[in-house]
């Protein structure tokens, strides 16, 4: 509700027709289905005594939030760059961010996390399973899912964290440098009024970059034995439920 809010507000007012809510807009669109994909299944798991999901329907879980999580952090890079344009060249900034490029960095978010699904799906199709089938998740991620596996494919298990870690480095790195040139130009602001209002307009940004990244690294980019199951599933909270909303 929070996040249909957030898009239905920004639809109907006239003065947040701007780049950066245009892509907070898309970025609650997307947390939506993000959380939606595991948070209904977990909820209503606590009130069954046997959870059980189909294989058809574990597939689709983790299709959905691979695609919506790169999505993410598509759109998280495009407003840093956004925010970038807007304080540090404010007077190229109307044409620099304009409609076809907005709508060009927001196919291109869809895209690759269309691209991250497939690669994670068809990397699970090609795992075989025949047991045990109890799931040590409170969703179908990757990891657990692998670990059930018959028949370990090197190919199968190393590609969606190399193809992550690739998304991930390239989100990073053009975030870090956009935030770079951000602080080095707020420095060289005269206006105390003026460092503090550009710097008010990127702390929230930031703020879900660093949860949303943190977690998203420790999970899907470091080796699975460097953490344990109980804390995959602890994390897993914070990056599905909690900064979702």
């Amino acid at each position: 509700m929070g996040n249909f809010c957030t898009i239905i507000l920004i639809r109907l007012s006239p003065q947040l027709h701007t780049p950066m809510y245009l892509f907070l807009s898309h970025l609650a669109f997307v947390d939506f289905w993000y959380s939606t994909g595991a948070t209904p299944n977990m909820l209503a798991n606590f009130l069954e005594e046997e959870n059980i999901i189909t294989y058809s329907g574990c597939i689709t879980q983790l299709c959905s939030l691979v695609t919506f999580g790169a999505t993410e952090s598509f759109l998280l890079t495009s407003m840093a760059y956004d925010r970038y344009m807007a304080i540090c060249n404010p007077l190229l900034y109307s044409v620099k961010m304009s409609d076809q490029v907005c709508l060009l960095l927001i196919v291109i978010s869809y895209i690759g996390g269309c691209l991250n699904g497939v690669t994670y799906t068809g990397c699970l199709l090609n795992l075989s399973f025949c047991g045990p089938n109890v799931i040590d998740h409170f969703f179908c991620d990757f990891s657990p899912l692998v670990k059930l596996s018959c028949y370990h494919v090197f190919a199968a298990e190393i590609l969606p964290a190399i193809y992550s870690a690739v998304i991930i480095s390239i989100a990073l790195v053009t975030i870090v440098i956009s935030y770079l040139y951000i602080f080095f130009t707020i420095l060289s602001m005269n206006s105390t009024e003026g460092r503090h209002k550009a710097f008010s307009t990127c702390t929230s940004h930031l703020t879900a970059v660093t949860l949303f990244y943190g977690t998203i690294i420790f999970i899907y980019v470091m080796p699975t034995s460097s953490y344990s199951t109980d804390q995959n599933k602890v994390v897993s909270i914070f990056y599905i439920v909690v900064i979702q909303c």
